[in-house]
């Protein structure tokens, strides 16, 4: 059974994908022992109470700096037994001490087909506006784990999702999230809980 801790910042879509598959059993092998979340009002963590999980507030300005956070967020981590985190929409920069503690053991979902549309200030609906201004026929979303680099690391899945004419970005996010980010976030969760993927090569491995 892996412990898993799922990082949101905002209203927590994603978060509730997880908990449904959990659930409903589609993500096996699994247990949310924690979610946290940089923002109190965060709806997220309305979801996790309602879930019955544990939810906490760590945010990056109550720290000295970038290291003391890290090694907050690497305390807690440690003294839930997390085996797995999630970032489901957390709009922080991953420290460097939390990505070494965590090697090869945090993932990210993000909104579009990395490496299109990535990287520092594509977030949210600047992914989707970005989409739509370069005139992209396809968009999608990709979970990847995560490196000392902002939406980079080993790609794990990859859905692509059609945009349609006349699509606004508000429409375009959401036909993303249904169709793509709440589907392949909870199925990567289930692979790695099955001790189906590996990564060799900074290229990350599915087996069969």
């Amino acid at each position: 059974m892996q412990n898993i801790a799922v990082c949101v910042s905002g209203g927590g879509t994603n978060l509730q994908a997880i908990i449904d598959g959990v659930a409903q059993g589609t993500i096996r092998n699994t247990c949310i022992r924690l979610v946290i979340s940089n923002k109190p009002d965060a709806y997220a963590l309305k979801r996790a109470e309602k879930a019955g999980i544990e939810g906490i507030c760590l945010s990056p300005g109550e720290f000295a700096d970038k290291d003391s956070f890290g090694n907050a967020m690497v305390q807690v981590l440690q003294e839930h037994d997390i085996d797995l985190v999630v970032l489901a929409g957390y709009l922080v920069i991953i420290p460097q001490v939390l990505v070494s503690a965590y090697s090869d053991r945090i993932i990210n979902i993000h909104p579009s087909l990395i490496p299109a549309h990535c990287g520092m200030g594509y977030y949210g609906l600047k992914v989707h506006k970005a989409v739509l201004a370069a005139g992209n026929k396809v968009t999608g979303a990709t979970v990847h784990f995560v490196d000392e680099k902002a939406d980079h690391g080993p790609i794990l899945l990859q859905k692509a999702v059609e945009v349609q004419e006349g699509d606004t970005p508000e429409q375009l996010q959401r036909r993303v999230m249904e169709q793509a980010e709440w589907k392949i976030l909870p199925e990567a969760i289930d692979l790695i809980g099955a001790g189906k993927v590996f990564i060799k090569d900074n290229i990350a491995h599915i087996r069969q």
